[in-house]
C-alpha cells in the first residue's frame, strides 16, 4: 500500500510541475511602459507653477497628515505635494485593451 501511495504522490507532483512549467511570462521593457515625451512636474515645483504649467487638476484631494500631503490627479499622472512643493509625480497606468468588442453577433450555426 505504501508503494501505491508513493507512486500516486510522485505522479501528482510531476503533473503539478509540468503545469507550472507551461506558465507564460510576459516581460515589458521599462522604456515601453510609459508615454513617450510626457512632461510631468518635477520635485520642488510649487503648486502655483504646476497649475501654471499643467492647468487645473481633474481632481484635487485635500491635504492629509503631518506633514500635510496633497494629491492632484491629472489625466496621465498624479502629483504629490508636501505643503506647497512637489515631492513626487507618478505616471498613471493605462492598460491597453486586451479584447475588442465584436462588431456583429456571433452565430453558432444552429437554427
Amino acid at each position: 500500500m505504501n508503494k501505491i501511495t508513493a507512486i500516486g504522490t510522485s505522479l501528482s507532483l510531476c503533473v503539478l510541475l509540468v503545469t507550472a512549467a507551461h506558465a507564460e511570462e510576459i516581460a515589458i521593457p521599462v522604456g515601453q511602459q510609459g508615454i513617450d515625451g510626457l512632461q510631468m512636474p518635477v520635485k520642488g515645483l510649487t503648486m502655483t507653477k504646476v497649475r501654471d504649467n499643467f492647468g487645473e487638476p481633474a481632481k484635487a484631494l485635500p491635504a492629509r497628515g503631518t506633514p500635510p500631503i496633497t494629491r492632484w490627479e491629472y489625466e496621465n499622472f498624479v502629483v504629490y505635494f508636501e505643503g506647497e512643493h512637489v515631492i513626487h509625480s507618478v505616471l498613471r497606468h493605462k492598460p491597453k485593451a486586451q479584447y475588442q468588442k465584436p462588431t456583429a453577433p456571433i452565430e453558432d450555426g444552429q437554427n
